[in-house]
């Protein structure tokens, strides 16, 4: 970033390389699985990197940071709209690619059916409980991370995992037979 503050275009390359997939894939999760709209979200986040370079501290982390810049567009955007779309419940079967044996094909079948259910799920969840869910989760990152790019202490971090994972487990139970019910 500082190389970005200093107008180096190879710097900017360099970032958009390592980040733009990562940031992607949280918009496009974050938005109900619109892909036009996430990669809206990603070119507008890197266009104000470029307009407004000198945002950046260099004491924080920069994950961290992006991460909490997309994480507040995305907070507008709720607001912008107030209610929020669903992904469509089609499956898309098509996509599971034939592998050896009947086992692995029914072992992918159930994997694709499993993230579409999580997915139409997430989108259920309070868009705190959500965020928070996909940074852990899906982004691996810490609970101070988190904290800090959702601007909450890292026990308000703890619980909102504990009540999205609860409410997760109870409405993907069905994947798991061996659940014992609470």
């Amino acid at each position: 970033m500082e190389f970005i503050q200093q107008s180096d275009a190879n710097a900017f390359d360099e970032l958009y390389q390592r980040y733009s997939h990562r940031l992607l894939h949280y918009f496009f999760r974050m938005l109900g699985g619109d892909e036009e709209k996430a990669q809206d979200f990603l070119q507008d986040l890197f266009l104000k990197i470029i307009e407004k370079p000198d945002q950046f501290v260099a004491k924080h982390k920069f994950t961290s940071w992006i991460f909490t810049v997309a994480h507040n567009m995305c907070k507008n955007e709720y607001r912008r709209l107030s209610v929020r779309q669903v992904i469509d419940d089609n499956t898309d079967l098509d996509s599971v690619s034939i592998g050896e044996g009947s086992k692995f094909i029914e072992q992918q079948i159930d994997q694709k059916i499993f993230e579409n259910q999580l997915s139409r799920e997430l989108q259920k969840l309070n868009p705190d409980y959500q965020s928070t869910f996909i940074l852990r989760f899906q982004e691996n990152l810490s609970i101070k991370e988190i904290s800090n790019i959702l601007a909450c202490s890292e026990g308000t971090v703890k619980s909102r995992l504990f009540h999205a994972t609860r409410k997760l487990m109870k409405q993907l139970h069905e994947f798991n037979p061996h659940q014992i019910e609470a």
